[in-house]
């Protein structure tokens, strides 16, 4: 799996910072899931709204892309998340984002780690290295930078 890590320093408490990491936040910082998207449910119970955090919450993508079942596999409120991403319907994980959020002096010290992996066997591993990494690496920073802009305002 290729792996990226991107991190950003955000003048908005953990808490704050912590609400937008629920999946049907995603699109309000994600370029290309506000570009892609077509549907977004939660096929986990959400009863109320820590719910949408917790360890088994999940939820079914419809993107221009494709379809993608997420699930947060480990939540620590207001320090760090993890979900995976796979098909629907396979055991394959396409991606996993671990998001961690430190509190420092004047906000939150956010770090994105992602690690995926390119579909296609030794051609997407070629690829990966040809241009899709660099993709990903400014899709993550457009990620940061869009995600600061809102809580900062």
């Amino acid at each position: 799996m290729a792996k990226i890590e991107k991190s950003a320093k955000i003048k908005a408490r953990p808490e704050k910072v912590w609400e937008m990491l629920a999946f049907d936040r995603h699109p309000e910082w994600d370029e290309q899931m506000q570009k892609g998207l077509k549907s977004l449910e939660f096929t986990s119970e959400v009863l109320t709204p820590e719910d949408k955090y917790r360890v088994g919450a999940t939820a079914h993508v419809n993107m221009r892309e494709g379809k993608f079942d997420f699930e947060i596999t480990e939540s620590l409120e207001n320090e760090k998340m993890t979900f995976h991403a796979k098909k629907p319907g396979t055991n394959r994980t396409l991606a996993t984002a671990t998001f961690i959020l430190q509190s420092v002096e004047d906000g939150t010290q956010f770090t994105c780690l992602y690690d995926y992996e390119m579909p296609w066997g030794v051609i997407g591993k070629f690829l990966e290295k040809l241009f899709a990494r660099r993709m990903e690496e400014r899709h993550q920073e457009k990620c940061l930078e869009q995600l600061k802009s809102i809580l900062e305002q």
